[in-house]
């Protein structure tokens, strides 16, 4: 199967832009023969730092929105996984939609979201193409062992992760470092393909209300840790990657299951002490 990510630029507050990157984004997609491809954190509404801005750039899943998004995507082949401010009440969730065909497969909330404002989510679903399982973490979730290793023992083969990074200089080159070696711990400790799915900025981001790069850094992992595609830094740019799943890994079996069950009763007490 060959999946990938559109590493793109944002445009906070702008429905009909960002909506046209999805579109450029699939029409990509489907020249390269790609099945999923994911796009980063919160594309179609911005990520803001005013939970007011967040709200009023904000809807629920049974929005114009949506309808919209499904209506002008419905032509594509490709099974595609995009970022929004979900309303949902009086909450706000950090989401991200699964497309095929003009359907709604169904959502994926961050379980750890940045902003206050966001409602964490505990909901781990998993979605299909073609027989092949995969699952959905958010920018922050997958540095956590948990998001990822609940969806590989559902049987998710690969799990992507689109992310919104924008980060202050001053801690840059720590981000960078600490996200590459997180993201392969959970392709290793899983035996699964991971995919970290990074936008790219340019500029003063208005609605972070600082300064800061947003730089990229997208790839494609597999269940040995090794990446089989990677995006330039500064640059919008379709990555992809046909991704082998008869082979045998080194890491191909669900050492991180195996760990908690062994821990579990330790885990809960420390836990709970």
């Amino acid at each position: 199967m060959r999946i990938g990510h559109y590493q793109c630029a944002c445009h906070a507050g702008d429905f009909d832009a960002n909506l046209q990157t999805v579109l450029t984004g699939l029409e990509l997609a489907a020249e390269r023969g790609i099945e999923i491809l994911c796009f980063p954190e919160t594309l179609l509404t911005g990520y803001w730092r005013s939970e007011a801005r967040a709200r009023e750039h904000s809807w629920p899943v049974d929005s114009p929105q949506t309808e919209r998004l499904l209506a002008e995507t419905a032509g594509y082949p490709t099974t595609f996984i995009v970022g929004f401010n979900e309303a949902r009440g009086e909450a706000l969730y950090d989401t991200a939609a699964v497309v095929e065909g003009g359907r709604l497969l169904g959502t994926y909330s961050k379980a750890f979201p940045v902003m206050p404002y966001f409602t964490p989510s505990r909901e781990t679903p998993v979605f299909e193409r073609n027989g092949l399982k995969f699952g959905v973490v958010i920018c922050a979730d997958g540095g956590f062992p948990e998001p990822t290793r609940v969806l590989a023992m559902k049987g998710a083969r690969i799990v992507f992760a689109p992310h919104y990074n924008y980060i202050g200089p001053e801690t840059l080159l720590d981000h960078y470092i600490h996200v590459r070696s997180d993201h392969v711990a959970r392709a290793v400790e899983n035996g699964i393909f991971f995919v970290r799915g990074n936008n790219v900025e340019r500029g003063r981001q208005e609605s972070l209300e600082y300064d800061g790069v947003g730089y990229g850094d997208s790839y494609i992992l597999d269940p040995n840790g090794q990446a089989i595609a990677a995006a330039n830094l500064h640059a919008e740019t379709l990555i992809w990657a046909d991704i082998d799943l008869e082979r045998g890994y080194y890491g191909g079996h669900n050492k991180s299951a195996r760990s908690a069950a062994a821990f579990w009763d330790q885990l809960r007490d420390l836990s709970a002490g």
